[in-house]
C-alpha cells in the first residue's frame, strides 16, 4: 500500500518535526512543499530544501505562487478595501489559502493518498487548510501530529536532537511572517492586551526623515505606476513597499475575533498595502456613485471576513468577486501621496472619471443646473415621510 504524503513544509521547527517524526516513525514517504506567496527568496528556499533532504524527505518542491496570490486574491482585496477590523489589511492569513489550494493541486499531481501540515489545535490556520483540503479532496487523509498529540515546542526539539538533528532551534524573540501583502508580527507583548510591540520587533526601521511625495497610477483598480513608471502591479507592490518601509510607515496591532472563537492580537508590518487601500478609496470616493460605494464597503468587508474565516471555496465568493471587479470600471487616475516618518498623507487625485465635475454645481457655493425653487420642492417632497411618521406618531 503507497503511504505517499504531501507535506506543507515552511522550514520551522513544527514542519520540520512533522518530516522527521512521519518518515522515521509512521513510515511515510514524505514529498516536502512550500509556496512562495512572496515571503522567500531564492537563498531562503535553497536553504528550506536542504533541511527538508536531511530531515528525511524523499523530495521537495517549491511552488512560486506570487502571481496566483495577486490575481486569486489580493486585487479583490483591493477592489474592496479590506481592512480586518478597519485596520488590518489581511496581510498573511489570505496566503494560507492560496498554498492550501497549490499544495492539494500538488498532492493530486503526485498521486498522494496523505495531505499534512504543522498547524496547533489552538490558531486559525488549522481551520484554513483542513477546509480546502477536505473540499478539494475529501479522499485524502489529512495528517497532523503537532495538534493530535498536543506537542510543546520543547518535546520537538528534543525529538529532533535526539535523531541527530541538533539545528538552532532557539525561538526568536519575535515572529516574523512576510509576504507579497505585508509581514505579520508576533512576540510577548502581543499575547496581552495592553502592551505594544516596541520599535525593534519590527523588520524596517526608520531611515528617512525628509517628506517624499508619490504618485500612485490606477487603471480600472489595479496600480500600474508609481511615479509614472509603468510595472506589473505585484512588481509596483513591492516597489512601494521598498520606498515606504524606509519610512517605517504601516505598523500596528490588530485585535480580533478567531475562527475558533477566542480573542487574539497580532502586530503587523504592511505599509505598501495600507497606502495602497487608503489611495485606491480616496480615487473610489471621486469616481463611484454613492450607492456603489455604499454596497461595495459591505460586500468588500463579507468577502474579508470569508477569506479570513477560510471560506474562499464558496461560490458566494466568485459572486462577490464579479460585483467588486465590475465595481472598478472607471477607477482609474491618479493619487498624489505623501510619504513621512511612521506616516503617509493622501494629498488628492487626479481622473478623468472625476464625478466632482463643476459644470453641474460646487459643493457648498453655487448651484448651476437647478432653481432655487427646483431645491424647495425637492426638499419638500424629501421631508414628506418624516412628516407623515410625526404627526402619526404625535405625542
Amino acid at each position: 500500500m503507497s503511504k505517499k504524503l504531501v507535506l506543507a513544509y515552511s522550514g520551522g521547527l513544527d514542519t520540520s518535526y512533522c518530516a522527521k517524526y512521519l518518515s522515521k516513525e509512521e513510515g511515510f514517504e514524505v514529498h516536502a512543499v512550500s509556496v512562495n506567496t512572496g515571503g522567500f527568496s531564492a537563498k531562503e528556499i535553497e536553504g528550506i530544501e536542504q533541511k527538508a533532504i536531511q530531515l528525511g524527505a524523499t523530495s521537495y518542491k517549491s511552488i512560486d505562487a506570487v502571481e496566483t496570490f495577486y490575481s486569486k486574491v489580493v486585487k479583490y482585496l483591493i477592489y474592496g478595501n479590506v481592512l480586518k477590523n478597519n485596520t488590518y489589511p489581511l496581510s498573511v492569513s489570505a496566503e494560507r489559502i492560496i498554498q492550501a489550494i497549490e499544495i492539494v493541486n500538488y498532492a493530486k499531481s503526485v498521486g498522494a493518498k496523505y495531505i499534512a501540515h504543522g498547524s496547533t489545535g489552538a490558531g486559525n490556520d488549522q481551520v484554513r487548510f483542513d477546509l480546502i483540503f477536505q473540499t478539494l479532496t475529501p479522499e485524502i487523509e489529512i495528517i497532523t501530529p503537532i495538534r493530535d498529540h498536543k506537542l510543546s515546542r520543547e518535546y520537538s526539539i528534543n525529538y529532533l536532537k535526539d535523531n541527530g538533528m541538533d539545528l538552532p532551534w532557539k525561538k526568536a524573540k519575535y515572529s516574523i511572517n512576510r509576504g507579497l501583502w505585508g509581514t505579520s508580527v508576533g512576540g510577548e507583548e502581543t499575547l496581552t492586551s495592553n502592551l505594544h510591540l516596541p520599535e525593534e520587533a519590527f523588520p524596517s526601521q526608520l531611515e528617512k526623515t525628509e517628506t517624499e511625495h508619490v504618485k500612485l497610477t490606477f487603471t480600472k483598480g489595479e496600480l500600474t505606476a508609481i511615479n509614472d513608471k509603468q510595472d506589473s502591479s505585484i512588481n509596483n507592490i513591492i516597489n512601494l513597499e521598498e520606498i515606504s518601509s524606509k519610512f517605517a510607515i504601516g505598523r500596528g496591532v490588530h485585535v480580533g475575533d478567531t475562527i475558533i472563537g477566542i480573542k487574539g492580537r497580532v502586530g503587523f508590518e504592511a505599509p505598501a498595502s495600507l497606502i495602497i487601500i487608503k489611495a485606491h478609496h480616496t480615487l473610489e470616493k471621486h469616481t463611484l456613485t454613492k450607492w456603489q460605494q455604499h454596497h461595495k464597503e459591505q460586500l468588500g468587508n463579507w468577502y474579508g471576513m470569508l477569506l479570513h474565516e477560510g471560506q474562499y471555496l464558496d461560490e458566494v465568493m466568485r459572486n462577490i468577486e464579479v460585483f467588486l471587479e465590475d465595481t472598478q470600471k472607471n477607477v482609474s487616475g491618479d493619487v498624489f501621496v505623501s510619504l513621512h516618518p511612521y506616516r503617509f498623507i493622501i494629498k488628492g487625485i487626479e481622473s478623468k472619471h472625476d464625478l466632482m465635475n463643476a459644470k453641474f454645481g460646487t459643493y457648498g457655493e453655487m448651484n448651476k443646473s437647478w432653481s432655487a425653487d427646483e431645491a424647495k420642492g425637492f426638499i419638500k417632497i424629501l421631508s414628506n415621510s418624516g412628516k407623515i411618521f410625526n404627526h402619526v406618531n404625535e405625542q
